[in-house]
């Protein structure tokens, strides 16, 4: 039933599960639980959202939220259609969570309900983090919805991505004699980036997506209020937004999510105390992580400017379907003015799958999100005195992620940048990271949790270090920068030669060395924030050129 479609049916495309490798199946899903799937349809048949994009950009314009919806809120006809099946299979809509301007519809219905309509088998599988609910094997779908149904989420609730992060453990290196070690403030490494000081982001948000696993995880509002104090920053305004179920519920452990949120919040909201940080809790699966983004892009009442994601996974773990809708979410971020920062993983150029083949992480991957890679960044007397890619894998404490995708082309933007061919087959595809900053977690980042200071690293940093100087700079030009990449890329030498992107040269990340230009490892560099925002307006006007 898995494999082969009954009659009427058809698979859906990109939907394929292989058996997570360290699962194993110990029994049907009780017919009778509960599932809630999410739905995402086609864009509608008349629109093109990318001759839209380039041509607002010509205009020196973001799409408005209204032109967005006018050409790409779901087609009324396709959404009667998945309704018509809903019913036919005694599946129901919740409209509350359904969003036609995200062309997401939310079904509800038993196990068994779900593995009829939607031709699969569900079974429950044990791995050494507990259970979850799988399936193998691609979906169907029937054939009057077979090309209006882009994507089916929540079936299968596998955990799918690990933050980003790496704790700075002193202990573990008592007997290392070459462990220089220093922590910094986000303060501090924001000076010794030159970040703009005449701003606090006001009048901008930023979105953090956060996935919490089965145990929650979260923030407590006393760490932030100790640690904003200490930092003597007025702690910003924090919303916390429920996405599927996802809550605020911190465990109260450092090393869980409640790690990864404090560190995501108290780097951007220390850069840009005056933005708004909206938090999106969501469950750690492919439809908790879709509907995180797509909720916060499409969030209307707090209309995020940029968003932060410091959780990812290799390519080789996602289907098709994900990365094809979620790369889809991070084009209409771009069409809105939205920029999304990704962290670039923390295991190298293998990113963790040990299969002796060079990956690279998602979501950092999308061709629409800024991959952020890691450095190790040593200072005096509030001055860089060295930056080079940030490889501790000897000694098994992580590396910055970098690489060339197996699953998206090389972008236009790339043509000129030297990306090499992938290391495993010779293709050529996008490169990744886009940029840089401080990740290891030896010159890593002051935070408090669960009443502790610690000090986490890790690419995990990088996403809201950059967040938070996009909000400066969003604030300081008067609107929001957006799609960054190309602005990068077609004004690299330029930005390079003026000192707005620092050039890292030294290191590597296993598979792939540092050099002169963008490389695997750091992308283009590490910003100097005063002179890329000096540098932007000029360099946006000559990609908008570039690009008619």
């Amino acid at each position: 039933m898995a494999n082969i479609p009954p009659q009427g049916y058809e698979k859906l495309a990109n939907s394929e599960r292989t058996r997570r490798p360290d699962a194993r199946p110990i029994g049907p899903v009780d017919p009778q639980e509960l599932v809630e799937v999410s739905v995402y349809l086609r864009a509608p048949t008349t629109s093109n959202l990318t001759k839209l994009r380039e041509q607002a950009e010509q205009e020196n314009r973001h799409l408005t939220r209204k032109e967005y919806i006018d050409n790409q809120r779901a087609d009324p006809k396709d959404l009667e259609k998945v309704r018509e099946f809903a019913r036919k299979f005694d599946l129901t809509i919740d409209e509350k969570a359904s969003d036609p301007d995200a062309r997401r519809i939310v079904l509800a219905g038993t196990a068994a309900a779900m593995s009829n309509a939607f031709a699969t088998e569900l079974q429950r599988y044990e791995y050494p983090g507990g259970t979850f609910r799988g399936r193998t094997g691609p979906l169907h779908i029937p054939s009057d919805i077979d090309q209006i149904v882009v994507g089916v989420f929540g079936l299968d609730d596998r955990p799918q991505a690990q933050p980003r992060l790496r704790r700075y453990h002193p202990t573990e290196r008592m007997f290392r004699m070459d462990a220089v070690t220093t922590s910094y403030t986000p303060l501090q490494v924001a000076k010794l980036y030159d970040f703009p000081t005449d701003v606090d982001g006001s009048g901008q948000c930023i979105a953090l997506i956060e996935l919490g696993g089965k145990l929650g995880g979260g923030f407590k509002q006393q760490d932030l209020q100790v640690y904003f104090q200490h930092l003597n920053v007025p702690l910003p305004k924090i919303t916390s937004m429920s996405i599927d179920g996802g809550r605020n519920h911190p465990i109260g452990n450092p090393d869980s999510v409640d790690g990864e949120v404090a560190l995501d919040i108290e780097v951007a909201g220390a850069i840009a105390h005056g933005a708004h940080i909206v938090v999106y809790f969501a469950p750690n699966n492919d439809r908790g992580f879709l509907d995180a983004i797509t909720s916060a892009i499409h969030d209307t009442s707090n209309n995020p400017s940029v968003i932060s994601i410091s959780f990812g996974a290799p390519e080789i773990s996602w289907t098709g379907q994900a990365m094809n809708l979620m790369d889809q979410a991070f084009q209409a971020a771009a069409a809105l003015g939205i920029t999304v920062c990704c962290a670039a993983g923390d295991s190298g150029s293998g990113d963790g799958v040990n299969d002796n083949r060079a990956h690279v992480d998602f979501p950092a991957s999308s061709p629409f999100a800024l991959g952020c890679g890691g450095t190790r960044l040593d200072s005096a007397n509030n001055k860089v005195t060295s930056e080079v890619v940030w490889n501790e894998l000897a000694s098994n404490e992580g590396a910055t992620g970098g690489g060339v995708s197996d699953f998206f082309g090389l972008p236009t933007y790339q043509t000129n940048a030297g990306v090499p061919l992938s290391v495993n087959d010779k293709h050529a595809g996008r490169g990744v990271p886009d940029v840089a900053g401080d990740a290891d977690p030896q010159t890593g980042y002051q935070v408090h949790v669960d009443g502790q200071d610690v000090v986490f690293g890790g690419t995990s940093a990088v996403a809201p270090l950059w967040a938070g100087l996009i909000a400066l700079i969003n604030q300081k030009q008067g609107q929001t920068i957006g799609f960054l990449n190309p602005i990068l890329y077609q004004n690299d030498t330029q930005l390079v030669q003026s000192g707005a992107l620092r050039d890292v040269t030294s290191g590597d990340n296993g598979d792939f060395a540092a050099g002169t230009g963008w490389d695997a490892c750091t992308g283009l560099g590490t910003p100097d924030g005063a002179k890329l925002l000096a540098a932007l307006p000029g360099a946006r006007q000559a990609a908008a050129i570039t690009a008619r």
